[in-house]
């Protein structure tokens, strides 16, 4: 807007200079045309004056004022200008007063003849048809400014579309597609913007993020690291815990040397079973693809029995419902690790209750899939536990659980691609189906 003022003001004082200096320049012709005949007509008179605009002409020359042409004046002559003395200031001035004064008004106006015709030429014309014409001009005058202020617009709006936005929403997109996957090395913003703070603001943003990802990666690495420790430890864990029963019963030997040196035994297997438990607050890590191959599950399953001390006449029992040719195609290892830990939980639930129980594994197949059943009599899950059943460190049953056992298995039933659920957990006690699919993917997609 102050753009369009500081144009349209001056435009418009200099439009009625132009205009007044016409009407000059009009009557000195005509003027001149009197004194070159020395004769008109009333009627031709007329008619130069009308074609002049203007309703008298008086042209000095040779110090001798002389009235060249004349017609009757409507009115009193309202007021005088002289364009020889007129700035930039008189100049606006009157501009602006003529266009705000709508009355019909008769001027006069001097100035000085064209090619030094005279000394002055003075006319006296209607205030109305200037005022119209600087109305008109005016008008044009907005329109075009209007036009150049709104090609200006767009051609701003494009230029810092073009220098401030896209950039702007390049980064902007960077960090989000960054936030997505931090540690993927591929997703850091490359520098580009032609703008200065632009392209320095990406290139703090590049190196921030270059930072971020090593130290992302650091992390995954102690986090893996301490995730397999943890493994090893709950593992190894069980392991001992199955020594440890076994070296109980060392202790009820006849064998005096035996019957001495088996309770060291037992508290150096405590000592281990202590030290792998504490162990047991790192992360989780990735398992290493199963080793597929053609296995008895009823002899795994009577081997978890047996390596947890139970069996059908012990307390609390356990049956195992295997058919006896069964065969799956498994990792022998993985499985018999999650089917200890499921067993290990159902034993120390039914222990926990001080009353007589029974776990069981049974196991089946169809079409598809070949299915495990561990079920208990114990006391089922506690609410909070089953929300986060499969969560290491947050699905612990029992008071001092990590929970891990459970998370682990899961990962290693899911490696071979199948499932473990809940099937059921109430006060009748509880019962996990696990499915092993018996169509194996390809090696590329293991």
């Amino acid at each position: 807007m102050l753009a369009e003022v500081l144009i349209f003001v001056p435009s418009i004082a200099r439009f009625r200079e132009d205009f007044l200096l016409l009407r000059l320049e009009k009557a000195q012709i005509a003027s001149l045309a009197l004194l070159a005949e020395n004769m008109l007509t009333p009627e031709l008179e007329a008619e130069l004056l009308e074609n002049a605009g203007v309703y008298n002409v008086v042209l000095r020359r040779d110090e001798v004022r002389q009235l060249a042409l004349s017609s009757p004046i409507p009115a009193p002559v309202h007021a005088t200008y002289d364009l020889r003395l007129a700035g930039p200031y008189e100049l606006i001035r009157d501009a602006l007063a003529c266009l705000v004064d709508p009355t019909e008004r008769v001027i006069r106006v001097i100035g000085n003849p064209v090619k030094d015709a005279g000394l002055l030429i003075e006319i006296t014309l209607n205030s109305v048809p200037l005022r119209d014409e600087m109305l008109a001009y005016g008008l044009r005058i907005l329109i075009l400014s209007a036009l150049i202020s709104m090609v200006t617009a767009v051609l701003l709006f494009l230029a810092v579309r073009r220098l401030m936005v896209l950039p702007i929403r390049r980064v902007v997109s960077h960090m989000r597609s960054y936030a997505e996957a931090p540690e993927d090395a591929r997703r850091v913003i490359q520098p580009s913007a032609q703008v200065t703070e632009l392209r320095d603001a990406e290139e703090s943003l590049q190196s921030l993020q270059t930072q971020l990802t090593g130290a992302l990666r650091q992390k995954e690495r102690l986090a893996q690291l301490g995730g397999a420790v943890a493994k090893i430890s709950h593992d190894l864990r069980n392991i001992l815990t199955t020594a440890q029963l076994f070296a109980d019963r060392l202790e009820s030997s006849a064998d005096p040397a035996v019957a001495r040196t088996a309770p060291k035994l037992v508290n150096s297997i405590s000592r281990a079973v202590g030290l792998c438990e504490s162990t047991l607050a790192f992360g989780k890590a990735e398992e290493h693809p199963p080793r597929l191959e053609r296995l008895s599950l009823r002899r795994l399953a009577d081997d978890v029995a047996e390596g947890e001390g139970l069996s059908p006449a012990t307390e609390p029992a356990c049956l195992v419902d295997v058919p006896a040719g069964m065969m799956i195609r498994a990792d022998g290892e993985q499985i018999h690790r999650v089917l200890t830990n499921l067993v290990r939980n159902a034993r120390q639930a039914i222990e926990a209750t001080g009353r007589a129980g029974t776990i069981e594994i049974s196991a089946g197949e169809d079409d598809h899939d070949w299915w495990i059943r561990v079920g208990d009599t114990g006391p089922g899950l506690p609410a909070k536990a089953r929300e986060h059943l499969f969560t290491a460190f947050q699905g612990g049953a029992r008071k001092g659980g990590t929970g891990l056992g459970l998370a682990i298995a899961a990962e290693l039933v899911r490696g071979h691609g199948g499932t473990i659920t809940l099937e059921r957990s109430d006060e009748e006690g509880s019962e996990f189906l696990i499915r092993l699919p018996k169509e194996s993917l390809p090696a590329g997609q293991m």
